[in-house]
């Protein structure tokens, strides 16, 4: 009766740092995933996937060294799909840092800075207002039927072609 109170507890823990996660609540979810983490048994399934969820929970919240441990410990795990997954991610956070220059990252003003009666106006188009025109269809010409010496020009693709398949043709019977 004990033990089924407890994984209740413990299931309840992690969804709730699950959902606390998935919502970009992270200190909230790291509280909720340590509860889970004490209450489970570390060498089942769900205490790898407890623990897996817990180390992402670390690393959102900037506790990276602990999220690396954690990952460290997991890639011992004895279910296969945890030690893939602990080893994968560490491996991740354990990548080199790519350096990047000045000019290729965008600065994004901080928009909380702003006065009250300039948040009203940001992203209001406040010109001069100009009455809306419908555009005007497109003109179609149609252009007069080419005859004489000016069509013969675009001929004379086709009469290459003609003449190169019946020299084919003739090869053909003519071999057989």
């Amino acid at each position: 009766m004990e033990d089924e109170i407890v994984q209740e507890q413990l299931k309840a823990a992690y969804l709730s740092g699950k959902q606390a996660f998935e919502r970009g609540r992270y200190r909230e979810s790291v509280n909720y995933l340590e509860t889970a983490a004490k209450l489970m048994i570390p060498n089942s399934k769900l205490g790898g996937e407890v623990q897996i969820w817990l180390a992402t929970a670390y690393e959102a919240v900037g506790q990276r060294p602990d999220s690396i441990a954690l990952y460290r410990s997991l890639s011992r795990h004895p279910h296969g799909e945890i030690r893939k997954q602990s080893r994968r991610l560490l491996y991740i956070l354990e990548a080199p840092r790519l350096s990047s220059r000045p000019d290729w990252v965008v600065q994004i003003p901080d928009l909380a800075q702003l006065d009250d009666s300039e948040k009203l106006t940001i992203g209001r188009n406040t010109g001069p207002k100009t009455p809306h025109q419908t555009p005007k269809p497109p003109q179609f010409r149609l252009e007069p039927e080419r005859t004489g010496e000016e069509s013969t020009g675009d001929n004379w693709f086709v009469l290459i072609a003609f003449g190169i398949v019946v020299v084919i043709l003739g090869g053909m019977v003519w071999f057989n």
